[in-house]
C-alpha cells in the first residue's frame, strides 16, 4: 500500500470533486480518484456543459437567422458546424482544467485511473499504461455516476445510433434525426439539431413528453416545440432499429398495433441512464447494491458498512449534477461530525430548451394523489412587460401553496431564464415561505421576475396584471 488517506472519493463528477473539496476544508487527507481522464464527470465532459453551449449556441443561430423580422438586416447566415463544436470543447476544457486547479488549490491528491475495491479500506488504482497502485483509506465515498441506457438488443455505436454523447459529437448536420425518448436529454439535444436544420421527430411510448413533471407545462412544453418544428409520435413503441447505407430504420407500433418506419440519418437514443457500479469490485468491501444496481444507503449516505458511502447518480433519487453536488458536501460535513443533509423537497430540475422549463416541488398530480388541499397560482409571460418588450413572452409562471396555511408546495416555469427564476422559490421553499412572502416582496420592473411574484398574487386571486 502506496498510502493512506482519511478519505477517498471514487469519482470526479459533481459529486465527487465537490466532496472531495469540502472534506479537505474540513481537515481531512484527501485523495480523489477519476477514470476518465479529465474531471467534471459526466456533467462537464459530455452532460451539462458541451450540451447547454450547443443549445446556447444554435439558438444563437436561430435568433441571427431571423433578425430581419425585428428590423436588423443582416447578410448570408452560415452555419461553421467544426467551429461550432471547437467553441463547445473550448468551455468543457477549461472548466475541466479549472476543477482540477480547486483540487490542488484544496490539496486533494488527484488520481488518474480506474479505482476499484481491494478490501472495504483498500483502493488499487490502474492508470492509463495498467500501472496499478493499492492505497489505503479510512472512509471511502462512492461517487461513480451514471451511464446512457440503451434498448434490448441495440447497442450504441456513437456515429448511427447515439447516446447522449454521441449526440454532442455529431461531424454534420443530420437531415433527418429520430430521437427516441421525450425526457429533458432527448428534447435538449433534439432542439439543437432541430434549430442547425435536421428535421427531428421524437418517438415516445407515453401519452405525454417529460415524464414526472407537472402535466399543464408538460402539454403546454410539447405544443411549443411543435410549432418550433419537431414531431412528436406518443404512444409508440420501438420495436426494432436497422442501420442500413443511409443510416437507420427505426420500426415502431402505436398503441393499436399499427407499425410505422422511420428511415433517419441518425437514431438518437434518450429513455434514461443507469448506475455506474459496474467495475468498482464493490463484492470486495461488501456492500450491497438494490435490484436496479443502485448503492443502498441510509439517510446519511452511509452504505452497509460503516466507512463506505455513496452519493450522486449511485444512489437513488434524481439523476442531477446539483442533488449530487449537495449531497457531496452533505456527506463530507457528516463523516467531519458535522450535521449535513439535503431537502429533497426543494432539488429544481431544468430543460434548458427555448424557452426553458423549470420545477422544484410537487406537482398538482402528486398533491391530488395524497390528497393535499391546494390553490394555484397562474401568470403568463403575455402580460409580463420584459418579455414583451424583447418578443419573449411564450409560457408562464405557476405556484402551488398549501390551501390552509398557504405554503408554497411546488413551482413550474415554462418561459424565458426559468431556470434561474426558480432558484427565488426555491429560496422561498427552503424558508416554508408562504405565497404571500413572494407576493409582497418588491420585484424589479421591468424583469422577468416579475411573473413569480404575480403568480403569487394570483394564489390569493389577487394578480394585478392579468
Amino acid at each position: 500500500m502506496s498510502e493512506k488517506f482519511q478519505a477517498v472519493v471514487i469519482g470526479g463528477g459533481p459529486g465527487g470533486y465537490v466532496c472531495a473539496i469540502r472534506l479537505a476544508q474540513l481537515g481531512l487527507k484527501t485523495a480523489c480518484i477519476e477514470s476518465r481522464g479529465s474531471l467534471g464527470g459526466t456533467c462537464l465532459n459530455v452532460g451539462c456543459i458541451p450540451s447547454k453551449s450547443l443549445l446556447n449556441l444554435s439558438e444563437e443561430f436561430h435568433k441571427v437567422k431571423n433578425l430581419s423580422n425585428k428590423g436588423i438586416e443582416v447578410g448570408e447566415v452560415k452555419l461553421n458546424l467544426n467551429k461550432m463544436m471547437k467553441s463547445k470543447d473550448k468551455a468543457v476544457t477549461v472548466l475541466t482544467k479549472g476543477v482540477e486547479f480547486l483540487l490542488k488549490k484544496n490539496k486533494v491528491t488527484y488520481f488518474k485511473g480506474h479505482g476499484s475495491f481491494k478490501s472495504k479500506n483498500e483502493i488499487n488504482i490502474k492508470d492509463a499504461d495498467n500501472k496499478e497502485t493499492v492505497i489505503g483509506a479510512d472512509n471511502i465515498i462512492i461517487a461513480t455516476g451514471s451511464v446512457p441506457v440503451s434498448l434490448p438488443g441495440i447497442d450504441f455505436d456513437e456515429k448511427t445510433i447515439l447516446s447522449s454523447t454521441g449526440a454532442l459529437k455529431i461531424e454534420q448536420v443530420p437531415k433527418k434525426m429520430v430521437v427516441v425518448g421525450g425526457g429533458y436529454i432527448g428534447l435538449e439535444m433534439g432542439s439543437v439539431w432541430s434549430r442547425l436544420g435536421a428535421e427531428v421527430h421524437v418517438v415516445e411510448f407515453l401519452e405525454h413528453i417529460t415524464p414526472g413533471m407537472d402535466r399543464e407545462i408538460s402539454q403546454e412544453f410539447m405544443k411549443i416545440l411543435k410549432k418550433q418544428g419537431i414531431k412528436f409520435h406518443m404512444q409508440h413503441k420501438v420495436e426494432e432499429i436497422k442501420k442500413d447505407s443511409e443510416g437507420a430504420i427505426v420500426s415502431t407500433s402505436d398503441k393499436d398495433g399499427n407499425k410505422k418506419d422511420f428511415d433517419c440519418d441518425v437514431v438518437l437514443i434518450s429513455v434514461g441512464r443507469k448506475p455506474n457500479t459496474e467495475g468498482l469490485n464493490i463484492e470486495a468491501a461488501g456492500v450491497e447494491l438494490d435490484e436496479k444496481h443502485r448503492v443502498k444507503t441510509d439517510k446519511n449516505f452511509k452504505t452497509n458498512q460503516n466507512n463506505i458511502y455513496a452519493i450522486g447518480d449511485v444512489i437513488t433519487g434524481p439523476m442531477l449534477a446539483h442533488k449530487a453536488e449537495d449531497e457531496g458536501i452533505a456527506v463530507a460535513e457528516n463523516i467531519a461530525g458535522q450535521s449535513g443533509h439535503v431537502n429533497y423537497d426543494t432539488i429544481p430540475g431544468v430543460v434548458y430548451t427555448t424557452p426553458e422549463v423549470a420545477s422544484i416541488g410537487k406537482t398538482e398530480e402528486q398533491l391530488k394523489e395524497k390528497n393535499v388541499d391546494y390553490k394555484i397560482g397562474k401568470f403568463s409571460f403575455m402580460a409580463n412587460s420584459r418579455a414583451k418588450a424583447i418578443d419573449d413572452a411564450e409560457g408562464f409562471v405557476k405556484i402551488l401553496a398549501d390551501a390552509k396555511t398557504d405554503k408554497v408546495l411546488g413551482a413550474h416555469l415554462i418561459g424565458p431564464h426559468a431556470g434561474e427564476l426558480i432558484a427565488e422559490i426555491g429560496v422561498a421553499m427552503e424558508f416554508g415561505a408562504s405565497s404571500e412572502d413572494i407576493a409582497r416582496t418588491c420585484h424589479a420592473h421591468p424583469t422577468f421576475s416579475e411573473a413569480v411574484k404575480e403568480a403569487a398574487l394570483s394564489v390569493d386571486k389577487r394578480a394585478i396584471h392579468s
